[in-house]
């Protein structure tokens, strides 16, 4: 059961703050944190919790609300434009389900009932709810019971209100959809109108090795894309970056292109790509070596992408 908030009878409200809360669990904090809330600060501490964060989302153009399962930054990818600190091979550890759900239930009160918007200093224009998105810090469907981790959010999420009117987000690599207990969760996902964001920055060998870090060849992806067409609406989520002022290779670029070509040709429905480059510094030693894609290069790049027959979406 989710932990009560404090009223007039058991607990006193911190007017320059937040709300002091009934010290029922130990993991609630004493005060509601304040900070200002941006489109560049991803902190999943930002709230003071464990699995919760707030994000002001430049792609999603509101508040989404992050779940963070892997709290002990690891991830079976290493992403060369990762911002998780201490990033480590591995998978996320075995999910407190009881935290998470007094953490949904904290939350949503605050945003919905509480002062939340005015305490983060978010404009009018961007206080919604835009969505609830799993991410984190490592590869989310690596938790040994996702299936059921995405039940409970979903549950929560639609007695409080807030679904169906936000979506509900899975961003992912997709490498582990060939798992049974993943597959229920992309189908759970789907029951509360959800989507996932799967993400292919390179079609090649070579690409994926030096982006990604990734040890699944491209073809296993694909099937894995797929495959999660099928289960769940999903887009695709690519992040263009300038790796030692080499652009955009055309070596790259054909090698995607047919892939796009390629999963076409199967049938695979695609809600559409998602371009964006890089936004904030990335925490892995191949960060110097980076720089934003230029606006032009996203955009001539969609353009092509556009030519195929699918939509295109780009975030700078």
């Amino acid at each position: 059961m989710a932990q009560d908030f404090c009223n007039a009878e058991d607990g006193q409200k911190d007017q320059s703050v937040g709300y002091i809360f009934r010290r029922k669990s130990p993991w609630l904090p004493n005060k509601v944190m304040t900070v200002i809330l941006t489109t560049t600060n991803h902190s999943r501490d930002i709230a003071g919790l464990k699995y919760v964060y707030p994000v002001l989302s430049r792609r999603a153009g509101g508040l989404s609300i992050g779940i963070n399962f892997n709290t002990n930054n690891a991830c079976n990818w290493r992403c060369i434009y990762c911002q998780v600190p201490d990033l480590k091979v591995g998978a996320a550890p075995d999910l407190d389900f009881q935290l998470l759900e007094d953490e949904l239930r904290f939350f949503f009160d605050d945003v919905l009932n509480g002062d939340f918007y005015r305490r983060f200093q978010v404009d009018e224009d961007k206080r919604v709810i835009k969505d609830i998105a799993i991410s984190g810090n490592g590869e989310p469907t690596s938790l040994r019971e996702f299936d059921k981790a995405v039940a409970l959010i979903g549950e929560v999420a639609a007695e409080v209100g807030v679904f169906p009117k936000s979506n509900f987000v899975l961003i992912t690599n997709g490498s582990l959809v060939h798992r049974s207990s993943v597959q229920r969760g992309l189908k759970k996902l789907k029951e509360y109108g959800g989507e996932v964001w799967f993400k292919v920055d390179s079609a090649t060998k070579e690409g994926r090795a030096l982006i990604n870090n990734a040890g699944q060849s491209c073809r296993l992806s694909v099937e894995n894309l797929l495959l999660s067409a099928k289960l769940c609406p999903t887009k695709l989520q690519t992040c263009l970056l300038d790796y030692d002022e080499q652009g955009l290779s055309l070596r790259e670029k054909s090698a995607f292109l047919d892939l796009l070509k390629g999963i076409k040709a199967k049938g695979c429905v695609l809600r559409c790509v998602m371009l964006y480059t890089i936004a904030r510094p990335s925490l892995q030693p191949e960060s110097e070596r980076l720089e934003r894609m230029s606006v032009e290069m996203l955009q001539a790049f969609a353009d092509e992408i556009r030519l195929l027959g699918f939509d295109v979406l780009v975030s700078d």
